[in-house]
């Protein structure tokens, strides 16, 4: 007896389909159609690869593009770590477990515009806690006029409203351990880096895998909190991919080297992300392999 397939339950993908389509797709055939073009007016010019071999030869956005993997890498090997740090401290039941979570919580439910105002005004000289305490100290605080001191600042800004994320998903990876492998531990006389090393940090593969994609594609993307703590500044020391892109189509109408440059930003981001998932992901299967054969 032939079974006859039902295709009818497609027909409850199609809107989340259509969806997408107006939201994603769309949107990106327009770049894609803008990048080749040169548009004057209402006339269009096709320039084919003019664009992205402008936008890639500009000493601007090579600057900008190497400040973003510096701060994209520096918050990570910060986050990270004290992400993992954080979530191991954490209660893991009662009342101060869920006291914790909701005071660990906090900094990310600021929206990110308000970030950047919040450490703006604790920052400033005159009024604001961070910058009167650290000019108190002897040191000339001033993130107006010293680029190290507007990168150190927005790195500290960055670590404080996103390590919460990692420390929570850090968190939700140890309490799915199952008790069993903390009693064997215990039984076998394992050390607590023996523990990390061997059965937490292992069981946080997977979450700290997500944790990573999910930091790395948000802090290359990074536009408000630095433009409203230092506009940018000083120069051009903070000014990030995001920031230069938005010059670029907003400011200056530049509508072919801007649809280029979002281009060549998508791919980047595309790219890096691909390659850390690929990677990760083999060396697990390398070693569920190396376990496999030597059992």
């Amino acid at each position: 007896m032939n079974k006859v397939e039902n295709n009818k339950a497609w027909f409850l993908v199609l809107p989340m389909l259509l969806l997408v389509a107006f939201s994603a797709i769309i949107p990106l055939m327009t770049v894609v159609n803008y990048s080749v073009q040169d548009i004057l007016g209402r006339s269009a010019f096709f320039v084919g690869s003019e664009w992205f071999v402008q936008t890639l030869n500009d000493s601007r956005l090579q600057s900008a593009l190497m400040r973003q993997f510096a701060f994209s890498f520096t918050i990570l090997a910060i986050q990270v770590p004290l992400g993992i740090a954080i979530a191991l401290l954490m209660p893991k039941k009662g009342w101060q477990a869920s006291a914790v979570l909701i005071l660990i919580t906090l900094p990310l439910l600021v929206p990110w515009n308000v970030v950047g105002s919040m450490w703006q005004i604790f920052t400033r000289g005159d009024i604001g806690l961070m910058g009167y305490g650290i000019r108190q100290l002897g040191y000339p605080y001033n993130i107006t006029r010293n680029a190290s001191d507007a990168w150190i600042t927005i790195i500290i800004m960055d670590v404080w409203h996103w390590t919460p994320l990692i420390a929570l998903l850090c968190y939700s990876g140890l309490r799915a351990i199952p008790e069993a492998y903390y009693q064997a531990a215990q039984i076998d006389r394992a050390s607590k880096w023996a523990v990390f090393r061997y059965i937490q940090l292992p069981k946080l593969t997977n979450v700290l895998v997500i944790g990573v994609l999910l930091r790395f594609m948000h802090s290359f993307m990074i536009y408000a909190e630095p433009f409203v703590l230092t506009g940018g500044g000083p120069g051009s020391s903070t000014t990030f991919l995001s920031q230069t892109l938005a010059t670029m189509a907003i400011g200056q109408q530049d509508l072919g080297p801007s649809a280029a440059f979002s281009i060549i930003y998508f791919l980047i981001i595309l790219a890096v992300s691909y390659v850390f998932y690929v990677t990760i992901m083999n060396m697990q299967k390398d070693k569920a392999d190396n376990i496999s054969g030597g059992a």
